[in-house]
């Protein structure tokens, strides 16, 4: 199997049990802190979906408590009875030696984990002053009981189940707090920027891809042992291609990039496509092809048609999107269709999709995002 097997994958396996590094948790998180140490400051942390006995989230966020200087820290977890995805379960130590455990409890109710104050009395606020209790429902994050934290909650954390990701960002888009739209930072997959309910959240700056870069997607643990790329220390991991999206600020966002002018391009890429070359124009849309993002000619004023991937790299105040052309939100581009003959010359070609004529041969990039240069007026 691909070693970067997508999230879309993992859906038809029914397989939403990937579970995030610690490192990789620190790593977004210490970057918002960067840019603003008092992101999460006097703020109520939710991390729904989560197995808190065995997530990094609910680890980090517990032990970071007061350096985050935070107000709460709530986690809940879903029954075990009611995963899509079937595995032995086993409770941690923490709790099963816990007074209130209960062996068919915990197999069909989730459990809800609290933080927020000194339970030991040793004047620290940390993992130890953790506490716990079943749920009354499964915890499923749709429920009314985990509805209200959300509604609590200032900002929303999680690894969300891979299989409802369109599902579970419009149900942290469904309330508001006294600012306005709920903060959040969750891993989804990168094809869910081509969502209809995902593309317009990006091209109106209300959602952009988080500080980790794309490139390589991410490891996690994996609880399919019968699909393991490799094992690390004793566990399975998984290669995914997944990304941070978000709608906390952070400074890479803001920082625009360094790129040279259309001639210099041609004239020095690094990449043999341009140099010597120049880009294509796209047949059936006033735009240029632009298949890599550090070849964005910085003197051209048109619509560029870039990867992607261009998106971890993208400074709204240096660039506009103005689309996709690509999957559910590509359709609202209105393509011209393609000649009869050209599909004959290209059978992958179809239409709704962008071309461009190369020595008399139709090609068809890969996913792109249309873009253009915002100038200084």
């Amino acid at each position: 199997m691909s070693k970067n097997k997508t999230l879309s994958d993992a859906k038809s396996a029914k397989n939403d049990e990937f579970y995030t590094q610690y490192a990789d948790i620190q790593k977004e998180v210490n970057a918002y802190l960067d840019y603003n140490p008092d992101t999460f400051r006097g703020k109520t942390v939710l991390l729904p979906c989560d197995d808190p006995e065995w997530s990094k989230f609910t680890r980090f966020f517990a032990e970071n408590f007061e350096r985050l200087g935070l107000k709460k820290l709530i986690s809940t977890s879903y029954a075990a009875a009611s995963k899509k995805f079937k595995t032995p379960y086993q409770p941690s130590l923490f709790e099963s030696e816990s007074p209130q455990f209960d062996a068919a409890k915990t197999e069909v109710r989730g459990k809800i984990f609290v933080l927020d104050h000194d339970t030991n009395a040793n004047g620290h606020i940390d993992l130890d002053d953790l506490e716990w209790k079943y749920l009354e429902g499964d915890g499923d994050f749709r429920s009314e009981e985990v509805c209200k934290l959300r509604d609590e909650a200032d900002v929303i954390v999680t690894n969300p189940p891979f299989s409802l990701f369109r599902e579970f960002l419009a149900w942290i888009l469904a309330t508001k707090n006294a600012k306005g739209a709920k903060q959040f930072l969750i891993l989804g997959n990168k094809n869910a920027v081509s969502y209809t309910e995902v593309f317009p959240l990006i091209k109106d700056n209300m959602m952009w891809s988080g500080v980790t870069e794309w490139a390589g997607g991410m490891w996690f643990e994996t609880m399919d042992s019968t699909d393991v790329d490799k094992v690390v220390d004793g566990k399975n991991m998984k290669n995914v291609a997944s990304v941070w999206f978000t709608n906390l600020e952070h400074g890479r966002r803001h920082r625009p990039l360094e790129l040279m002018t259309m001639a210099d391009n041609i004239k020095y890429s690094r990449h043999k496509d341009i140099r010597g070359k120049g880009y294509f124009t796209f047949e059936n849309y006033p735009a240029i092809e632009v298949p890599f993002t550090d070849a964005i000619p910085s003197d051209y004023d048109g619509i560029m048609a870039v990867p992607r991937s261009f998106l971890d790299k993208y400074c709204p105040e240096q660039f506009e999107i103005v689309g996709i052309a690509e999957g559910e939100s590509g359709k609202e581009l209105g393509l011209k269709p393609v000649p009869k003959e050209l599909k004959k010359l290209n059978r992958s070609l179809r239409d709704g999709q962008l071309y461009y004529m190369k020595d008399g041969y139709p090609e068809k990039p890969f996913a792109r995002i249309l873009i253009r240069a915002r100038r200084v007026k």
